[in-house]
């Protein structure tokens, strides 16, 4: 979905494992009740189209006419405001990682053999 510019989602409802690998790929999934999913269809069929912005930081969902809350989990919301996937989030203890190895293999200098 990255590939074709896909960054949110909006929808009633999302599986669960669909729903976690959305946030492992850098993509906002945001559940929305029935009848704002009916309000934005009708918005986009119309002449005047439907414009959203998302913020993330101040979980609103923002149309010309009004401001919609969402909730995200405050984890998930970190990692994709500084862009980390699995990977990023282990490097951002790196210093850490390093330190603990230095101090076991000196502790127990057997291991690195």
């Amino acid at each position: 979905m990255l590939d074709f510019g896909i960054r949110i989602i909006l929808a009633p409802s999302f599986a669960d494992i669909f729903y976690g690998n959305c946030f492992k790929n850098g993509i906002l999934p945001i559940q929305i009740n029935d009848e704002l999913t009916d309000l934005f269809f009708k918005k986009a069929l119309s002449e005047m189209g439907l414009n959203l912005t998302i913020d993330l930081e101040k979980q609103l969902i923002i149309d010309d006419d009004d401001e919609y809350d969402f909730k995200v989990d405050e984890f998930k919301k970190n990692c994709l405001l500084k862009g980390l996937d699995d990977i990023g989030l282990t490097l951002e203890y790196g210093e850490d990682i390093k330190d603990f190895e230095k101090h076991y293999y000196n502790q127990y200098p057997w291991l690195t053999k």
